[in-house]
């Protein structure tokens, strides 16, 4: 009775585990074009737009983070003036502002497997389609050899009134590198801020969210994309880590002390229930929606593996313990 009762006690915390971490609801266009989305709440009218990667940025926009998403388009039709291939493949996007009047949208030029990469930057003072210009590199480039691999760049306002861009995949991992006052250019060194030097180093997407003191590293560890061809085994699929320091760029740890330049790294979110390979992740604070916000692409098991099939999903985070907890 004893060992009955222990187990229905396991299994009722496992099932209320899966609910506390079921992404909150969407509608309209939440499946396809939710690829590594980033969002904001524009200033002017309360509108919610979501970037995602593919259709040379797609744009949607919703009333709502629930929703209805509505696909509007694409950012930059047009590609990007980078001159490497990929320019019409736009990657990873990451939306910032307004600063200045301007919202700031990053993106990746590379192709898959490649270090011939470059992170650029578009810019609008509304983020409707038929308003960006293409402003074109932001000088954070890589090639064959580099240490690192240009692509998912993440801008953060420090505490210091400055700016940081956070950014990598693969290889060394993930880099940070200061900005200039008007975020177009780099201004200063790149430095390491997270490596894991076991199997391929498979750490990308970092997005570097500030609270309370702390600069929190979100990152997504492990394999990403093509799981309709070939699943990597159990616990290999993409989830979301992360580590935090009380400096932007440098000393992140897990919430063991693990240094995240040496594998650290606590787990936000994995997959469970129909939930699977969440990651390609982003932070913001919404009131609106309940207070701090991980949103994220995840598989659906009940629909399909393919890429082109990803899932916006969006869950609260709590911080009653100074780490976050997706609810």
């Amino acid at each position: 009775m004893l060992f009955t009762n222990l187990l229905a006690a396991a299994f009722t915390g496992l099932v209320g585990l899966v609910a506390a971490q079921t992404p909150g609801a969407c509608t309209g266009t939440c499946q396809g074009y939710s690829h590594d989305p980033s969002v904001i709440r524009r200033v002017s009218d309360g509108t919610y737009f979501r970037f995602s990667t593919g259709n040379k940025i797609s744009v949607a926009t919703a009333p709502a983070l629930s929703g209805p998403w509505t696909l509007t388009g694409s950012a930059l039709p047009s590609g990007s003036k980078i001159n490497l291939s990929g320019n019409q493949d736009l990657w990873a996007p990451d939306i910032n502002g307004p600063i200045g009047g301007y919202y700031y949208l990053y993106y990746s030029v590379s192709t898959f497997g490649s270090q011939a990469s470059a992170i650029g930057v578009a810019r609008s003072t509304t983020m409707d389609v038929g308003t960006w210009t293409d402003l074109g590199a932001t000088g954070i480039a890589s090639s064959s050899g580099s240490a690192y691999n240009a692509i998912d760049g993440n801008l953060v306002a420090t505490a210091s009134g400055g700016y940081a861009m956070t950014f990598g995949s693969f290889w060394s991992d993930l880099y940070q590198v200061p900005m200039a006052s008007t975020p177009t250019a780099t201004a200063g060194t790149s430095v390491q801020v997270a490596y894991n030097g076991t199997g391929s180093h498979a750490l990308e997407g970092p997005y570097v969210f500030y609270r309370s003191g702390y600069y929190y590293l979100f990152f997504s560890s492990g394999v990403c994309c093509g799981y309709d061809s070939s699943r990597p085994a159990q616990g290999e699929e993409y989830r979301i880590n992360v580590c935090r320091s009380t400096s932007v760029n440098s000393g992140y740890v897990d919430k063991n002390g693990k240094s995240c330049t040496s594998g650290g790294g606590s787990t936000v979110l994995a997959s469970h229930g129909n939930v699977y390979g969440p990651g390609g992740q982003g932070v913001f604070a919404d009131t609106n929606s309940g207070g701090t916000i991980l949103y994220y692409h995840y598989v659906n098991t009940n629909v399909g593996y393919a890429d082109g099939q990803k899932t916006f999903g969006w869950n609260v985070l709590s911080w009653s313990t100074g780490w976050p907890v997706a609810t």
